[in-house]
């Protein structure tokens, strides 16, 4: 993940844009009488991330020709992301609503995109030679493939429209189970594809249970270097893998570590406790933005990368909607314990 002076880093993410639909003041959805309305997508939620960092980044997708294609269209351009390609056409929007977690209440979410115009979306409807034309890494997620064969066959070619440029390829799992089985889906061959071409791997013993059909199990470092060890034999090309454990006390105090491995080492980071949670959505993303802005700085400090992950990862749970918006100053200052007003 290196730079030269005459190709700045530019990242790209690709994938589906929607709207967020949220009962406020912790009421269930079937009571709320309005709905808090925020912009998400796992990938924009990373583009933002990184954004925010003072990273160059773009989005590549398809909104609708309306009012919330261009209200998405809009967040994602206020936070910094380059939107030049993000594609119009007829259809609809993809939703979600959500009901926010509250005491041992967990959270709930309902999807709406189906036959989205994303979804609906295939591989001819993106040039690859225009959308990825200066691009350095690629982010993709686990939840593109997910949506349906056109998602799927439209995510492996932008993967290989990446490769084929020398682009970094960047995979977070997401496994979305309710999106996988609403179709006749083979997620492990779709997924063990993708992941084949990734150089970093957003993931867990969870999903490497799934990819190699083996149990694997989280209980302390040393399992989940093994998960990690058996996801480097099975992948070759992958140059990292991160992930976070946490373990949920209730729905306002979780218990969070994050750890990057690699092909000959790993680190990871001490458990810290996340309390008064305002929202956990997108928290996974935070940390995906997090990890690669500290392999970004200096991709041989694994150490520095997995605390910057981690600081993003629990600054997020701070913050309503699905993106982190949080700076390098931000970052230093939680891992300096800085938790007093700044004056």
């Amino acid at each position: 993940m290196t730079t030269t002076a005459t190709q700045p880093t530019r990242f790209i993410a690709f994938g589906e844009l929607l709207v967020r639909l949220s009962a406020p003041d912790k009421l269930l959805l079937r009571s709320a009488r309005s709905l808090d309305v925020h912009v998400g997508g796992a990938e924009a939620n990373v583009a933002i991330g990184l954004a925010s960092l003072g990273h160059a980044t773009a989005m590549v997708s398809l909104v609708p020709d309306n009012a919330l294609g261009q209200m998405a269209v809009s967040a994602l351009s206020g936070a910094g992301v380059d939107c030049g390609d993000v594609a119009r056409s007829a259809g609809r929007m993809g939703l979600y609503f959500l009901t926010p977690g509250a005491g041992v209440r967990a959270s709930d979410i309902v999807y709406d995109r189906a036959d989205s115009a994303f979804a609906l979306a295939g591989v001819d409807d993106f040039d690859w030679d225009v959308v990825l034309a200066g691009g350095t890494h690629l982010h993709l997620s686990g939840i593109t493939p997910a949506l349906g064969p056109r998602s799927a066959a439209t995510a492996i070619a932008a993967a290989r429209a990446a490769k084929a440029r020398g682009m970094t390829l960047i995979f977070d799992g997401n496994y979305r189970a309710r999106l996988w089985e609403a179709w006749d889906s083979d997620p492990r061959a779709i997924l063990s594809e993708l992941i084949g071409m990734a150089d970093i791997l957003f993931g867990n013993y969870r999903d490497m249970s799934l990819l190699l059909d083996k149990s694997f199990h989280g209980d302390g470092p040393d399992r989940r270097r093994e998960a990690a060890e058996a996801g480097f034999a099975a992948f070759p090309n992958l140059h990292y893998i991160a992930s976070t454990s946490r373990h949920v006390e209730d729905s306002d105090r979780h218990k969070i570590a994050a750890r990057i491995d690699t092909p000959t080492g790993s680190h990871q980071t001490d458990e810290i406790a996340v309390s008064g949670i305002v929202d956990r959505i997108g928290a996974g993303d935070a940390f995906a933005a997090g990890v690669l802005h500290g392999l970004l700085t200096n991709p041989q400090d694994i150490e520095m990368a997995a605390e910057a992950g981690l600081a993003l990862t629990a600054l997020k749970h701070s913050l309503p909607g699905d993106a982190s918006l949080f700076s390098q100053a931000d970052i230093a200052a939680f891992l300096d314990g800085d938790r007093d007003v700044r004056r």
